[in-house]
């Protein structure tokens, strides 16, 4: 196993063996053609103009760049991330959605768009996988690639940077009209197909740029519309349970003692489940540029973005047990008496996990669910730069940014039958088999149980303002003072109904007959089930929604307002007789916290604010040596902090009643300080050829005051200091099963290498010396304690590291036509380090995602000049995306999501 020792040791035997190696490339580059005598184009024009701004840089970063406007090298920008060395994202039906960056997950990456910060809302048409989810993390699915000429990650830190983003930041730049000279128009259409769909996905994509001397405008727009599915199995957890009234007789005697022990752990849904969506993207970007004169540069940016989803998702669930939601007895249920449940036979492994199960007369559910989910984002930046007297520049940028995520519509539908089912596990860790000793697809098996319904709105908005003065002492120093004033506020809440009608369909005051609106689902292959058609359903039992979801609950406020000034000295000397540039510099911040909420005052419910505070210094040192023409070796050390989530600060929280009518209460903490970070950094660079280059990079964070879920058990609901609507029946005596909060904890540290080469295969015959490649490799280790996260305690696990990442590009490119497939490969990791508890015990201490591997493919070819034609392949393996439930890791959701084909056309005039 790598030591923070071995790292740094092996990181000072890179820097060695790299200087001593340079005389072999020598003999290379006594003669190096002249640049124009070979035009760089296509995909190597992306590796080459990223390769040129990685070496310039005066931190540590990697880079992609478009060939040109409107031709950004991806479909998806996390899908273009996901080259770049220390990234690792995660997928949604196939596509790329967020960026993990250095082991560190989501909410430590920072994004920013234009030199402003974005914080978009994040979407997940899965619970398991955080819908609506209230952190800093930035949803990629938001805007098409093609609207966007660079991205930047930035992974060592500077003063004269934004504080925040501990992992780093990715740096999003919209084309702008001095980008080309003169008119410029580019226009794209692309259709295609997903296997599993079968639909038509048009992908439609318009840039025009124009310039007039010293003035420009670009206006570029994007849209596509796409159907997505997934489907697998899932368990939403498992849970020790006993036979509670089941009938055991059949089994051995050891088989009845072992159920009745209450130590084995029974599968809570065995689910066969589908999640379909329909998603329309639109993006538009503007942009004016004016020099009106040489010394003034003024830039104006304005996107949109909106993204639409609407949603339908389908399971088919046998509880494996009788009348109620678990094992045990029957119930009467319209008048109807459903008889306890039978065990036929049983299987379990060493962990105590139920791996087989024959039962008769078991629960199976169906459940009917959809949702209608809007993202929108709007930001306006004006920024520019202006010499006021030779040596002294000024620079600035104001913006104001707007976005919002609703879902008006998240309704669930739950209809029961009864029938003899056997569940198998012993498949596999991530296998399931459901076999039904009865017509799933009969609608007159079932019978109507309970509607759900919901509604929730997030609105956030970020205002920004910095300026700096730089003032060159000398032609290679210069000193840099800025300052930087910031506002961030996210806001929302909630509507919701649980159990409307459940009462009702249970006594039959409301019929439980589901004629006038059941239909057979036939969309999961090899099984049919009864589901209903939603809106006739609502019709038939004369269900107004807006009567059901009338108060609002989780209503949450949180504003973060941020003042920062920076001294920065940047220099570019000789060091002897070599090149020696950097910057060394301090950032001070203060921010100010307002968490609003409604709680329980005084027994009553009351609107409840907290405030808070806290402040910084950081300093931040980067150092670059050009060791000889081609090698570049540096190296930084900088302090850094990393706010809290969103969801963490707010003063609200959320109560859940679990199948036995037990409280669980998860609540925001809004005097959390931020995390806290020393990082240090080494990279060594090498570079060579038209495009070619070698880098290893060393990296070592320590992270103090580490945020994790604290759990205590039994407590009164009082102590929450929640609002005791959120749930019927509650008092302030009620008492509360499991209830977590997030709490600064402990320190952590993770350490790392990063590998990278690219190059083309010049040296080799014809035609293979038109084929490249492109390749990296990560890990990332980091101290794991699992000494105090059971109740009362916490843990210190890094949500989102993966050790291994690695990805391979392998390019062809000539005069006409080019083809690339890259394959990505991330190890496991954890999604959620806080752990899950109920009455029966815990459900799970963690859960996470396993290992996956993505095939993707793109390939041009040029008709003639102007015209190009496209393919583009995403997820070639149907490469199934498997979570897990525990440290054990049991079955938690296993999908997959099909290969999408995109054809298409473009122009450039």
């Amino acid at each position: 196993m790598w030591t923070k020792r071995s790292l740094w040791l092996a990181s000072t035997a890179i820097a060695m063996s790299a200087t001593a190696i340079q005389p072999a490339f020598a003999e290379d580059e006594q003669a190096p053609q002249p640049e124009s005598d070979i035009v760089v184009t296509g995909f190597r024009a992306s590796l080459k103009g990223a390769r040129d701004v990685k070496r310039s840089a005066t931190i540590i970063q990697d880079s992609i760049v478009a060939e040109d406007i409107a031709a950004f090298p991806d479909l998806n920008l996390a899908e273009a991330l996901q080259r770049l060395p220390g990234v690792a994202i995660n997928r949604e039906a196939g596509e790329g959605r967020r960026v993990s960056l250095r082991g560190l997950g989501p909410d430590f990456t920072r994004v920013q768009l234009n030199g402003m910060e974005v914080l978009g809302n994040v979407d997940s048409p899965q619970d398991s996988r955080g819908q609506g989810t209230r952190d800093r993390a930035f949803d990629f699915n938001i805007f098409a690639a093609e609207l966007f000429s660079r991205v930047d990650v930035r992974k060592s830190f500077s003063a004269e940077q934004s504080e925040g983003g501990l992992a780093g930041t990715v740096g999003l730049y919209t084309a702008r009209p001095f980008d080309s000279e003169g008119t410029k128009v580019a226009f794209s259409a692309s259709g295609g197909t997903n296997t599993l769909t079968k639909d038509f996905q048009p992908r439609l994509t318009g840039l025009v740029s124009k310039n007039w001397g010293d003035f420009g405008i670009l206006v570029s727009a994007a849209y596509s519309h796409r159907q997505t599915r997934e489907t697998g199995v899932d368990t939403y957890r498992w849970r020790l349970n006993k036979a509670n009234g089941s009938d055991i007789s059949a089994l051995t005697q050891e088989e009845r003692d072992k159920i009745n022990s209450g130590t084995l752990r029974f599968a809570r849904g065995n689910r066969l489940s589908v999640w379909d969506s329909t998603q329309d993207r639109l993006g538009v970007t503007a942009s004016a540029q004016w020099n009106p004169v040489d010394t003034v540069h003024l830039t104006l940016d304005g996107l949109y973005g909106k993204y639409k989803a609407d949603r339908f998702e389908t399971h088919l669930a046998s509880r494996g047990g009788g009348g109620s939601t678990w094992l045990g007895g029957g119930q009467t249920f319209a008048g109807v008496t459903y008889p306890n449940s039978t065990i036929n036979a049983i299987e379990w492994n060493d962990q105590n996990e139920v791996t087989y199960l024959d039962v008769s007369g078991g629960q199976t559910a169906t459940e009917t669910r959809v949702q209608k989910a809007t993202n929108t984002f709007k930001q306006l930046t004006f920024s520019g730069d202006a010499e006021i007297v030779p040596g002294l520049k000024a620079t600035f940028l104001g913006g104001i940014e707007r976005s919002s995520y609703d879902m008006p519509l998240s309704d669930q539908f739950y209809t029961e039958a009864y029938g003899d089912v056997v569940t198998d596990y012993r498949g596999g860790s991530y296998a399931l088999s459901n076999t039904y000793g009865w017509d799933t697809g009969d609608t007159s098996n079932y019978h109507a149980h309970e509607i759900d319904m919901n509604q929730s709105f997030q609105d956030s908005a970020f205002d920004n303002v910095k300026g700096s003065l730089a003032y060159e002492i000398t032609p290679d120093d210069k000193i840099s003072i800025g300052g930087e004033w910031r506002r961030f506020e996210n806001s929302g809440f909630k509507r919701t109904y649980n159990d409307a009608l459940l009462t009702g369909f249970k006594n039959g005051t409301v019929s439980a007959d589901m004629s006038d609106y059941a239909k057979v689902y036939e969309g999961y292959k090899g099984q049919d089930w009864v589901i209903v058609d939603y809106d006739k359903a609502l019709s038939a039992l004369g269900i107004d929604r807006g009567k059901y979801l009338i108060s609002k609950n989780s209503v949450f406020s949180v504003e973060e307002r941020t003042a920062a000034g920076y001294l920065q000295y940047d220099w570019n000397h000789m060091l002897g007789s070599m090149p020696f540039r950097g910057n060394i510099g301090g950032r001070y911040y203060h921010t100010d916290i307002l968490s609003a909420g409604i709680g329980t005052v005084g027994g009553a419910e009351a609107p409840i604010s907290v405030s808070s505070s806290y402040q910084g210094f950081l300093p931040a040192m980067n150092l670059i040596f050009d060791a000889t023409q081609n090698l570049v070796v540096r190296a930084s050390a900088a302090r850094n902090i990393n706010r809290p989530a969103l969801g963490s600060l707010a003063v609200n929280g959320t109560v859940s009643v679990g199948d036995n009518g037990e409280l669980s209460v998860s609540i925001g903490n809004p005097a959390l300080k931020p995390y806290k970070s020393t990082d240090l950094d080494l990279s060594v660079e090498y570079y060579f050829g038209k495009v070619g280059s070698v880098s290893a990079a060393l990296f070592y964070k320590t992270l103090d005051g580490f945020i994790t879920t604290q759990t205590v058990n039994d407590v009164p609901y009082s102590e929450t200091g929640l609002s005791t609507d959120l749930v019927a029946g509650v008092t302030g005596s009620t008492n509360v099963t499991t209830f977590s909060r997030p709490v600064n904890l402990g320190k952590t540290d993770l350490w790392g290498l990063e590998l990278a080469a690219q190059t083309d295969f010049t040296f080799l015959p014809a035609p293979f010396d038109h084929f490249g490649t492109a390749v990296n490799f990560t890990y990332v280790n980091s101290k794991y304690d699992y000494s105090t996260m059971y109740a009362g305690g916490a843990n210190t696990t890094l949500e989102g590291l993966s050790k291994y990442n690695g990805n391979i590009t392998l390019y062809y490119q000539d005069a006409k036509f080019d083809i690339r497939g890259s394959a990505n490969y991330r190890s496991s990791y954890v999604y959620s380090a806080a752990p899950i508890t109920s009455t029966l015990g815990l459900d799970q201490d963690l859960s996470g995602y396993a290992a996956t591997v993505y095939v993707d493919m793109s390939a041009h070819y040029k008709v003639m000049e102007g015209v190009q034609l496209t393919l583009d392949a995403i997820n070639l393996t149907n490469q199934h995306e498997k979570q897990y439930s525990d440290s054990t890791k049991r079955l938690y959701v296993n999908t997959r999501s099909g290969t999408t084909i995109m054809g298409g056309v473009r122009f450039e005039f």
